[in-house]
């Protein structure tokens, strides 16, 4: 069997893993995600539902984060797992 040998060019994997593309198929998979985590979230007042949003990032490369904005994300996480249940619609 012949052997293949690749070398990456590392300024442009760099700059893929941050560009607009990337960006826009991260957004797109993390809106679907939200989307989906809104849909299923448990509505006692509607605060944990309503504070669910997505966050923009850059490390050293693009970062879309699904996060909720209340006090008590955590316990409606390790009660619920809505979060974790919704990340299949971002596939």
């Amino acid at each position: 069997m012949a052997r293949t040998s690749i070398k990456l060019n590392s300024a442009g994997v760099k700059a893929l893993l941050k560009s607009s593309e990337v960006r826009a198929d991260l957004t797109d998979r993390a809106e679907r995600v939200l989307s989906a985590a809104q849909s299923s979230a448990p509505v006692a007042s509607g605060e944990y539902r309503d504070g669910l949003r997505l966050i923009q990032d850059t490390t050293d490369r693009a970062v879309v984060r699904v996060s909720g904005g209340t006090d008590h994300d955590w316990i409606v996480e390790a009660n619920t797992g809505n979060l974790a249940r919704a990340l299949d619609a971002g596939r």
